[in-house]
């Protein structure tokens, strides 16, 4: 470098060149759609299946408000809205899918009829509402089985049910055993008092009496009284 050449000194002019840097990428961030949708769904074949996707603008909903569903890997248009619903008018999908949002709450979710095992892989939402053209995409696995395969949490729910209807049919046995026990015990206690009377005069068969035998048995009693 020359030493006679004047120094740059950082000033205005370095701001002002970083500042076109720095700007789009604020106002992309703060004027951004952002959607939210289930990561993963598991249906099974035959059956009907609602896809939910909402979403989330810096801005109020627009009349240019649009929705685009897409099939992955084959990028195949699913689904599409703007002002109205649009069903495909060709396609695997066609008189398949039915619209099941409201845009009023945010909510852009369809509805997949008669799955099948090719509806295998995974659905993408977009939505773009004016001006907030840029934001994430969201993406729905969908996962068609030929029936449902009990997770852990059913296992455990049948056990905890299965293990709670086996006490109470327990405790029920118990109390009902209790009941009839005490019952033949009452009903053998009754039985027995006249028994006992009647075993106590056989061992006892000579009569007391208080005030001396009768004339007729004192002649003839050998007993001296």
């Amino acid at each position: 470098r020359d030493p006679g050449a004047p120094t740059a000194v950082p000033g205005p002019l370095t701001l002002t060149l970083i500042s076109p840097r720095v700007c789009p990428a604020a106002l992309w961030l703060a004027a951004a759609v952002e959607v939210h949708t289930a990561k993963e769904v598991v249906a099974v074949n035959g059956t009907n299946q609602r896809l939910k996707c909402t979403f989330s603008s810096s801005s109020p909903v627009s009349q240019q408000l649009s929705v685009s569903w897409n099939f992955q890997p084959e990028d195949l248009s699913v689904f599409y809205y703007l002002k109205e619903p649009y069903q495909p008018p060709s396609g695997r999908f066609k008189d398949r899918v039915t619209w099941d949002g409201n845009i009023e709450r945010h909510d852009v979710s369809i509805m997949v009829w008669n799955l099948k095992p090719s509806d295998n892989g995974t659905f993408t939402c977009q939505v773009t509402n004016w001006p907030d053209v840029y934001g994430t995409i969201g993406e729905v696995r969908l996962r068609v089985v030929q029936k449902v395969s009990f997770s852990e949490i059913h296992f455990l729910a049948v056990a905890i049910g299965s293990a709670s209807g086996l006490m109470i049919i327990v405790v029920t046995a118990v109390i009902i055993c209790r009941q009839h026990r005490r019952k033949a015990r009452d009903r053998r206690t009754e039985v027995a008092e006249p028994g006992q009377f009647i075993s106590t005069a056989l061992l006892n068969p000579w009569p007391v009496y208080l005030h001396g035998p009768p004339e007729s048995l004192a002649s003839s009693s050998p007993w001296p009284f």
